[in-house]
């Protein structure tokens, strides 16, 4: 064999190789959307810890090669990088450590002053359970539809994550990209809503400010909550212990430490390895198809009911409270479990309409419940199909 040939030989065999000989048109679409997500992240500031990562990882798994190459490069490929990360996903370890952080950051007082928004929080869980029902209507198994529903809880990604790796491991990457491309819009999607189905004379009511909480019931909460809510779902107790646990790091005085790791150094490094894991796992040939499409939009309509069923809920409770102590219907859409996003929302419609009316802590209320109601919901999912 003369050189001219050798040469040729190895330059055909290294483009076979190449991302240019293996791509096919569904990868350019995939990284396509790879560059929305970090534009939507970096020119929009849409939930840009979470959309980065996702992003860049759509990026990183659509990279095309050979596929039969044996070269362990791809997130399927048994002993890669990408591989040994993503099994934090498919193993549902991840969410649990992503509770901790949630239950070590978030302030519970406003929930513990005023237990009656527990109410609102699960009410808004009217949108799992609606997508549900859809789901199973249109043609997806009992398990996939219980994972897929999850992201009614306002696209609890952790949540969803979790089920899904328990009864769907085959759509968690389109469940785990659907709920966290819905908590990032979720800007976009409540306000309308709340306008809707909101009066302008409901949107200017005053809420009295809470009690103060004692530090002897910051400390109980935890406790109390975590038997409470795991003797009646044992099947949550991944994530809501991990929760209470890390809410009573924050609140015991003496952990003050571990709180600030668990809701920092811990919580960033497991954001950035399960969004890039996450995004990373949405390689073409697995996510581009039908079922994709139909997860989005149950996601959406989920999202939507719980939207919805929250402002709803406390229009028609107000019917039963007395004038001075009715609630305003825009913290009704804080019990979805996007903590603390919804509550901002909440609070900064509250003050186009009356620049006085701050209702951020209110809102935080329900925004707490919602995140341990899309526990327990999970927790019951996982309890009757897995």
């Amino acid at each position: 064999m003369d050189l001219v040939s050798f040469l040729g030989q190895n330059f055909q065999r290294f483009w076979e190789y190449t991302g240019f000989a293996n791509a096919t048109p569904e990868h350019f679409v995939m990284l396509a959307v790879g560059l929305l997500f970090i534009w939507l992240a970096i020119k929009k500031n849409f939930e840009p810890l979470l959309l980065v990562p996702i992003g860049f990882g759509i990026l990183v798994g659509n990279i095309p090669f050979k596929l039969d190459a044996g070269l362990e490069v791809g997130i399927y490929e048994q002993g890669s990088v990408l591989n040994i990360l993503y099994d934090g996903v498919s193993a549902g370890w991840y969410p649990p450590l992503i509770f901790l952080g949630i239950g070590a950051m978030t302030d519970f007082s406003a929930l513990i002053a005023n237990p009656k928004l527990m109410l609102i929080g699960a009410a808004a869980q009217f949108g799992i359970f609606g997508a549900y029902i859809v789901a199973m209507a249109i043609g997806f198994a009992p398990d996939q539809s219980g994972a897929i529903a999850t992201i009614g809880g306002c696209a609890a990604g952790p949540t969803a994550i979790f089920l899904s790796s328990k009864l769907a491991p085959n759509l968690m990457g389109a469940i785990a990209v659907s709920a966290y491309s819905y908590m990032a819009l979720v800007p976009l999607i409540q306000p309308p809503i709340m306008r809707l189905l909101t009066t302008k004379k409901e949107r200017v009511i005053k809420m009295k400010p809470a009690r103060a909480v004692s530090q002897n019931e910051k400390i109980m909460f935890p406790i109390v909550g975590l038997l409470l809510t795991c003797f009646v779902v044992p099947s949550a107790l991944p994530l809501l212990g991990m929760l209470f646990f890390g809410h009573l790091l924050r609140e015991s005085g003496v952990t003050t430490r571990l709180a600030k790791t668990a809701s920092n150094a811990l919580n960033d490094i497991i954001v950035m390895l399960l969004g890039l894991a996450v995004g990373a796992s949405t390689q073409a040939s697995e996510f581009l198809t039908f079922d994709t499409l139909k997860i989005f939009f149950l996601g959406a309509m989920a999202f939507i009911i719980a939207s919805m069923s929250g402002v709803l809920f406390v229009k028609v409770f107000n019917l039963f409270l007395p004038k001075g102590k009715k609630i305003n219907p825009l913290i009704g859409n804080a019990g979805v479990s996007a903590v603390p996003m919804s509550a901002r929302i909440s609070n900064n419609i509250g003050l186009e309409y009356d620049s006085s009316n701050y209702l951020l802590m209110h809102a935080m209320g329900p925004n707490v419940a919602g995140v341990i109601g899309s526990a327990v919901a999970a927790g019951a999912l996982l309890g009757f199909l897995g």
